[in-house]
Parts: structure tokens; C-alpha cells; sequence
């Protein structure tokens, strides 16, 4: 008896079985299957592109695609033929050495980047004749501390020979590349006293006159730009960079009285340290809840419990703050 193959027509001789699987006679045909949903096309990720020069004087070079401080410097390296480890630190928007146009963790869309790179190197003198030396550091976040503030009427004030913007290489011939802000610091502030010690310096190659300050990129309308002006790109040391809204004007008030906290209890200055703080606090019912926060993720700063307490005032209860 010949067989009957589906809805009773005979299969052709010798050819195959659909998918390779004979069906009974009066089996019931299987529903069809359900198409797959068309996969969605990936969001396109907004393309930024900044503009960059060398301080002192170059052509405008484009970078895009980093994600950290260090990564940006490569960057910028790449464009201009030099090594990464030959960038100080970077200002925003102003060839000149202005402390506060330095760039930290956060770019805006708009901001045009000058790269500030070695110059002389220069060997100081110094000795202690009080405890504080009136230096504030900071770093680049790339391996280079540098001076951000001088005091006036202070012993470093007195040395004309050292200069806002100088990077300090090395402590009596001890080398401190590599070394946090905080690190260098507190090897200053533990120098004995009456003891000259030498500082060796390097100071940011001089910039041309003919180079003016810029207030904003000269990129083409919308090249850039996501949303709004307000928007940054934010550098993390993990992980990727991250779009986001500037700080708001009582954030930033915060973040300053912060700041000023850092330079008096420990000579440092880092805006990027304390708007993180400022995060902190505003999550803490108390100050002694802060410390512990404080203390999980930023115990190497070894922060006093009376310098905790003045920030959690600063954020909380600004009025009774330090100004």
C-alpha cells in the first residue's frame, strides 16, 4: 500500500521529507511559527569632538574617543607627535596658566582644550622656616603634582624662582612623578624645620603672545552638541565617560566651600575630590556618617574627624559652615 504523505498528496518518489521529519497521516498541522522580532537598531551614540592646541603654540588638532584623563592626554599626544608624559595639565577655553580654568573630570560640549607641556627644569632652595611652606597642590590625575596657589607673604611666596603652574618632580633628588597631591603634601608638610631641602621644578613652556584666550570652540554650529550647553562629559577613572548636567549654582557653592576646606587642612586643592564630598554629605545624616562613607572609599586621605565635621556643616548647614 502506497504511503500518504500531508493533506493527502503523495510525496514524489525519492524525495526528501520536509526539514527531514515524516508526518502520520491525521496528524494536525502545527501552527506556523511566529516570525522573530526584527532586532532593534543599536541607539547611535552622540559623536564628540573637541578642539585642542598646545599652549604655547600650534595648529588646532580634533581628538574624540577617550574615557579618562589619561586616556585624553594619549590623545592629545597622538595629534601633535609629542609623548604623553610631555602634558603638565590642560586649562579650558584659555592658553594662559590660570588655576582656575584647569581641567578636571569634567569637559563641557563646548570647551576648547590647551595642553600645557614641559618647559625648563629648575632646582629651588628652600628652607623651613615655619610649617607651612603657602603651597596648595594639585595634580593632573595623570601622575604630575603641581602648584596650584601660592600664599602671599608666605616662605615659598618669597622665591620668585617658583611659579603657579610649576610641576614638582622631586624632593632632595627623590623623584614624586607618580605620587598623588595629597602624597606630596604631606611629605612637605613633614620636612623638619630650619633644614633647607631642594625642590626641583619644571615649569609649563611659555606661550606665544600672538595666541588669544578663547571663550568658546570655534566648531561648526551643532558639531558636538547633544542638548544644552550646561551639558558635560564627565571622565571617570572606570569605566566609561559619561554625559551630564553641569552641577547646580548651590552645588557649586558647595563644591567651593569644600575646596577651601581641602587648602587649609591639608594644602590641596581638587574640585573634582570635593564635589564627590559634596555627594557624600548630602547622603549623610551626620558627620560622624559621613566619616565612615568618607572613609570606605577615600581612606587614604586620612581625612581628621574635625575636617569631616566642618564639610558635613559646609554641605548641610552652610550658614554655620566655613566660608
Amino acid at each position: 500500500m502506497q504511503r500518504v504523505g500531508r493533506h493527502g498528496r503523495q510525496p514524489p518518489e525519492g524525495g526528501p521529507m520536509e526539514n527531514g521529519v515524516g508526518q502520520e497521516p491525521g496528524t494536525p498541522e502545527p501552527p506556523p511559527a511566529e516570525a522573530p522580532a526584527a532586532p532593534r537598531a543599536p541607539r547611535a551614540r552622540p559623536r564628540l569632538v573637541f578642539h585642542t592646541q598646545l599652549a604655547h603654540g600650534s595648529p588646532t588638532g580634533r581628538i574624540e574617543g577617550f574615557t579618562n584623563v589619561k586616556e585624553l592626554y594619549a590623545k592629545i599626544a597622538e595629534v601633535f607627535d609629542i609623548s604623553p608624559t610631555e602634558i603638565l595639565f590642560c586649562t579650558l577655553n584659555t592658553h594662559k596658566v590660570d588655576m582656575q580654568k584647569l581641567l578636571g573630570g569634567q569637559i563641557g560640549l563646548e570647551d576648547f582644550i590647551f595642553a600645557h607641556v614641559r618647559g625648563e627644569t629648575k632646582e629651588v632652595e628652600v628652607t623651613k622656616t615655619e610649617d607651612a611652606l603657602g603651597l596648595t597642590i594639585t595634580d593632573n590625575g595623570a601622575g604630575y603634582a603641581f602648584i596650584k596657589r601660592i600664599k602671599e607673604g608666605s616662605i615659598i611666596n618669597r622665591l620668585q624662582t617658583v611659579c603657579v603652574g610649576d610641576s614638582i618632580e622631586a624632593i632632595n633628588d627623590h623623584t614624586i612623578v607618580g605620587c598623588r597631591h595629597y602624597e606630596v603634601a604631606r611629605m612637605l608638610r613633614e620636612l623638619p624645620r630650619a633644614q633647607p631641602f631642594t625642590l626641583r621644578l619644571v615649569q609649563p613652556k611659555k606661550a606665544f603672545d600672538m595666541i588669544g584666550q578663547r571663550t568658546r570652540s570655534s566648531k561648526s554650529p551643532g558639531e558636538g552638541r547633544v542638548a544644552t550647553g550646561k551639558e558635560t562629559l564627565r571622565l571617570r577613572t572606570q569605566g566609561p565617560a559619561v554625559l551630564e548636567e553641569g552641577p547646580s549654582p548651590s552645588e557649586e557653592e558647595a563644591a567651593r566651600r569644600v575646596d577651601d576646606l581641602l587648602e587649609s587642612y591639608m594644602g590641596i586643592r581638587d574640585s573634582e575630590l570635593a564635589s564627590t564630598m559634596v555627594e557624600a554629605a548630602k547622603g549623610s545624616p551626620g558627620a560622624a556618617q559621613l566619616a565612615r562613607g568618607l572613609d570606605s572609599v577615600l581612606g587614604e586621605f586620612a581625612f581628621p574627624p574635625e575636617f569631616v565635621a566642618e564639610v558635613w556643616a559646609a554641605v548641610c548647614h552652610p550658614k554655620g559652615g566655613q566660608e
